[in-house]
């Protein structure tokens, strides 16, 4: 039979080991935590650096499919000058392959005269941003394409100058472009000449009739005075044939008593100076049509500005069937240089526009003003119609705007007034009068612009 105390100590022992069995299962159970944890994190790195670097694959597809896609030209080289990257463009334009272009110094791609300029911006291993330097690159069997330039430096992560960028777009691309630039510009000024001779011809057309009675008046007269003067031709040749006769005294006074000879040398001076100031109109009239239609350069003309007012309202007016009053407040006279057609055509869309918004009202009246500060000479023309809708003041000057029914109008009058206005140094302006109606205000310099002799038709 074992001792009690001997039975003591053995029990102590087993539990002594049952305890370190248990610590050691506890840490391994912690270590193994451990190492899933660790793993998990592997796992989650893991897929994230995968998902890094499929984007950043798919950046460098992005990145070649732009490069490959680029007309222009791409140099990329390091600070030294070699060239570390060229894209497909470069290549296909000068027939090189890549493996011949990389490592190369980029002023061996150029021709030598183009290499001075490339290497002013690689002097002293400093780099410049290139603008629009035109050089010439060097193609596989020696010939030269001209490229427009542009480039900049970049920089690494830490911000250190790593090297330079190039762009070069090949000139001739870029003189194509000029050129269509250059001929669609010249279309349209073509097309803009042409809209403004329409629109001449078509003023023109609607003042024949005011145009053919300011020419009637003094062609009646000059055609009466003629009819005087072959009657006194007839006289005078029958009196001078019996002086040549050497008739009798007795019988010559009697025969200028007959024909009246002492009237015929009275009214022979005012018959030839009325015949020639009808003829002086005529020729004044002609002259203002062919200056308002005529196409070609115009050039700077002294005139009465006040008489070419009146002269372009008795144009419209002889053209309307009804009545329509005009009140003026102008001087007697205002001298002016300026293209004299242009003003005209100004004057007469202005006056042709004002009676045609007061159509349909049975009264129709025009307020035109005309006078002159130091600098500035106005005219305005005013009618009472039922003005302008607010909306629409921005507009009144855009071509082919009107507010006129299909048929009636063009809507190039307004439009082509105010460029005209612009032509020769001046302003057009619209507003509603505060009392109704409409009213134009054409600015004009007192002192033609020198850079200005003359406007384009």
């Amino acid at each position: 039979m074992v001792p009690r105390k001997d039975r003591l100590i053995e029990k102590a022992g087993v539990a002594d080991s049952l305890g370190q069995a248990a610590a050691s299962e506890e840490a391994w159970i912690d270590v193994i935590h451990k190492m899933d944890e660790v793993y998990a994190d592997l796992v989650h790195h893991q897929l994230a650096l995968e998902t890094k670097n499929a984007e950043l694959e798919e950046a460098h597809r992005f990145i070649r499919s732009v490069l490959t896609s680029m007309s222009d030209v791409l140099i990329v080289c390091d600070r030294n000058g070699r060239v570390e990257q060229v894209n497909t463009a470069l290549l296909s334009l000068s027939g090189c392959d890549e493996a011949a272009v990389l490592n190369k110094t980029i002023s061996e791609l150029f021709t030598p005269a183009s290499q001075q300029k490339i290497d002013v911006q690689l002097r002293d291993g400093g780099l410049q941003s290139v603008s629009d330097c035109e050089v010439a690159l060097l193609s596989r069997d020696g010939q030269s394409l001209p490229l427009a330039l542009n480039g900049s430096p970049h920089y690494d992560h830490n911000g250190r100058l790593r090297g330079v960028v190039l762009i070069g777009r090949p000139v001739g691309e870029l003189r194509h472009a000029y050129d269509a630039l250059h001929t669609a510009h010249h279309d349209l000024q073509q097309t803009q000449q042409q809209l403004v001779q329409s629109e001449k011809m078509a003023s023109l057309g609607r003042l024949v009739a005011g145009v053919a009675h300011e020419l009637n008046n003094p062609i009646s007269f000059v055609f009466g005075n003629m009819h005087a003067l072959k009657r006194y031709s007839d006289r005078m040749t029958r009196y001078l044939a019996a002086v040549e006769s050497n008739e009798p005294a007795a019988v010559l006074a009697q025969l200028r008593e007959e024909l009246k000879i002492k009237r015929i040398i009275n009214d022979m001076g005012s018959l030839i100076d009325g015949t020639l100031e009808g003829a002086e109109r005529v020729s004044n009239i002609v002259q203002d049509l062919r200056r308002y239609s005529g196409a070609q350069q115009e050039p700077v003309s002294h005139f009465d500005v006040v008489a070419l007012i009146e002269t372009s309202v008795n144009w419209v007016l002889r053209a309307e069937r009804s009545k329509v009053t005009v009140q003026y407040q102008m001087p007697e006279q205002l001298s002016f240089d300026s293209c004299k057609g242009h003003l005209q055509q100004i004057l007469v869309n202005l006056i042709q526009n004002a009676i045609d918004v007061m159509e349909d009202q049975a009264e129709r009246r025009l307020d035109i003003a005309c006078n002159s500060d130091d600098a500035l000479l106005y005219i305005s023309v005013r009618d009472i119609g039922p003005g302008i809708a607010p909306s629409l003041l921005s507009k009144l000057f855009d071509p082919f705007f009107t507010t006129k029914q299909v048929g009636k109008g063009t809507g190039l009058g307004l439009s082509i007034s105010y460029g005209l206005a612009q032509k020769i140094g001046g302003e057009l302006q619209a507003q509603n009068h505060p009392d109704g109606g409409a009213m134009f205000t054409l600015r004009l310099p007192l002192i033609f612009p020198l850079n200005q002799e003359s406007a384009d038709a």
